[in-house]
């Protein structure tokens, strides 16, 4: 066997492990999954695991990152709408459904936590969380800075995912109120859908959010014009 077949080999058993692991956990949440376990599933011995990861702990790390990669890989597979505000709900309800339907992997990504240290592999889908807020904010969209908007966004979505996961019967529509009122938090605009009753601010408010796309018929100045008079709108009625 040539070394890089050989090289080819370690790589495979060790993604194997790493799937095993992570399988097993997914399937078991809460609970302790023995080493042997995964190495019987393998078809290994416990010397190998050992060989890759060193200890039941650098295991557990290398799941956690495996963790982050799945969730990142699957909200990189969703399409943009344009509008980030738009697609920041839609990544509040991406993050919520995997937790749920890979609750051992959520409990150890965002549930098993170290004061003052969060995991490396978080860093990724964090960052494409204050883009989307730099965008919104850039669009004069934020009522916080757009660091604050992502900070707001995650411990809520984070924490309504974890409280769902151990709720006896998982309730999304509790996720969709947490949801919008957080959106509505960072953004200073609460939600609003028009009818008969409806005032001019909250009618205000509605089309500021249904603007996000209207760029292509109308220029950059026009739709800054048109956000400047509708949040004076939607404002009026605080004052």
């Amino acid at each position: 066997m040539t070394a890089e077949r050989k090289s080819d080999t370690r790589t495979d058993t060790r993604q194997e492990l790493l799937e095993a692991a992570a399988a097993l956990i997914s399937d078991a949440p809460g609970q302790d999954v023995p080493l042997r376990a995964i190495c019987d599933r393998v078809g290994v011995k416990l010397p190998t695991l050992y060989h890759f990861f060193g200890s039941k702990d650098g295991l557990l790390e290398s799941v956690i990152d495996y963790g982050f990669e799945s969730y990142l890989a699957l909200k990189r597979a969703a399409e943009p709408t344009g509008d980030p505000i738009e697609d920041i709900r839609r990544g509040w309800d991406t993050h919520a459904r995997f937790g749920l339907d890979h609750a051992g992997f959520y409990a150890l990504m965002y549930g098993q936590v170290t004061p003052h240290r969060r995991p490396s592999a978080a860093a990724a889908p964090h960052a494409a969380l204050v883009e989307l807020c730099r965008t919104a904010y850039a669009d004069g969209r934020l009522a916080v800075t757009a660091e604050e908007a992502a900070d707001h966004v995650l411990a809520a979505n984070v924490g309504v995912t974890l409280f769902l996961i151990t709720a006896e019967e998982p309730d999304l529509a509790l996720s969709a109120q947490v949801r919008d009122a957080t959106i509505a938090a960072i953004t200073g605009i609460a939600p609003a859908s028009p009818s008969e009753s409806a005032t001019g601010a909250d009618l205000a408010r509605h089309l500021l959010h249904a603007l996000a796309g209207a760029e292509k018929s109308l220029g950059p100045e026009e739709i800054a014009l048109l956000r400047k008079w509708l949040r004076t709108l939607a404002e009026s009625s605080r004052t």
